[in-house]
């Protein structure tokens, strides 16, 4: 997963990326011709974005890249990224160092995921 900083992350204006508001269905979405998709937690109690991150890559199929924006802390970014994320935005005043070691510190799941579909007990030794 990569990580940004919010002085990193810039908003977009296009018919290439959608910054989708995390109560709209991603059902209703034309997804034809869309690379980006910026899905948002206006609170980090608010998990709705998950929700719609999960939809967009295991039902419809969405292979572009999900930005999880707003209020980010590290401690949501193993969660996003098996959910579906490809990048987070950390809210101001996250350190992004110490964000990636939270990847570090799980060398594995039992459970499949968005992005890694078997199970543990189902991939080949």
């Amino acid at each position: 997963m990569n990580i940004l900083s919010a002085q990193e992350h810039q908003t977009v204006e296009s018919p290439t990326v959608i910054t989708l508001a995390n109560d709209v269905d991603p059902r209703t979405l034309n997804l034809r011709g869309v690379t980006r998709i910026d899905l948002q937690f206006p609170k980090f109690t608010d998990g709705r974005a998950y929700s719609q991150a999960f939809l967009l890559r295991r039902r419809l199929g969405f292979e572009g890249e999900l930005r999880a924006t707003g209020d980010v802390l590290i401690d949501q970014l193993v969660q996003m990224q098996r959910t579906g994320f490809d990048v987070a935005v950390l809210r101001e005043g996250v350190d992004a160092s110490a964000a990636q070691r939270q990847f570090e510190r799980f060398a594995g799941f039992y459970q499949g995921s968005a992005v890694e579909t078997k199970p543990q007990f189902a991939k080949a030794v």
